[in-house]
């Protein structure tokens, strides 16, 4: 069982972000951390490569200035290796590029199955995993929150507002999963120091067959507008009334 596991490596959310003064992009130089929600989908892979009597498991990552940080620690939980995009070119890319990037990334080693979140921690564009998903030719199958495989099927319980979908289909697919999926392992002294010696194959997007362009700019960004105090209700026997008429205000009601 061979599974691909796309994973994002962001700034550390414990420090305030910062945005380029002339791109309005996020500046993303320095250390980069897996992010969270992708820590989900790589556990989800080691139970599944397990349970499958074997496998290898591949990362596959878009950073730039060669960061590896965040992909040594998802080495570390026990994922084999992992391939690299890292090009200036790919500054500022939108879901789209990122979704050729990474497939074309994928393409290059064999796999029955991708996994991937169901959207970043610092994007929640939320579209980059069915991108991936057609341009791969396979089927996607989102909001996963509970996967199985069964001779070559792929059973998924895909979360709802409802409940949830039982959900069949044939691999080789993608699957973004959902955080609780699984309970994510925490690295592990020898796990650290082995994912040192794991491979990392860094690629530049000219190597994928790709030569990215200025796709999106943003023109400007504005702080967001403080929240009003809100509206305090003092109780002389009316409360309930007057709450009344503040939610028809509001068309709530």
């Amino acid at each position: 069982m061979n599974i691909t596991v796309c994973v994002k490596q962001i700034p550390d959310q414990s420090s305030p972000g910062k945005l380029d003064p002339g791109s309005h992009n996020l500046v993303r130089d320095g250390k980069l951390i897996l992010d969270d929600s992708d820590s989900y989908g790589v556990e989800m892979a080691l139970q599944l490569a397990a349970e499958a009597g074997g496998g290898e498991v591949t990362l596959v990552s878009m950073a730039p200035n060669g960061e590896v940080s965040g992909i040594r620690t998802a080495l570390a939980m026990g994922a084999d290796k992992a391939v690299l995009v890292s090009d200036a070119k790919l500054a500022g890319a939108d879901a789209l590029t990122t979704a050729k990037v990474l497939a074309a990334a994928i393409k290059r080693n064999p796999f029955d199955l991708v996994i991937a979140a169901t959207e970043s921690t610092d994007g929640y564009t939320g579209t980059v995993p069915v991108q991936i998903a057609e341009i791969l030719d396979i089927p996607s199958v989102s909001f996963a929150k509970k996967v199985e495989l069964s001779g070559g099927i792929l059973k998924v319980q895909r979360q709802t507002e409802l409940g949830y979908d039982q959900v069949e289909c044939p691999l080789p697919a993608l699957i973004s999963v959902t955080a609780g999926v699984v309970e994510p392992r925490y690295p592990s002294f020898k796990g650290i120091m082995s994912a040192k010696s794991k491979p990392v194959e860094v690629l530049e997007a000219s190597t994928l067959g790709i030569e990215p362009g200025r796709n999106q700019e943003i023109i400007t960004v504005r702080s967001a507008e403080e929240r009003s105090s809100g509206v305090i209700i003092t109780d002389e026997g009316d409360a309930h009334q007057q709450i009344i008429e503040f939610l028809e205000q509001l068309k709530v009601i």
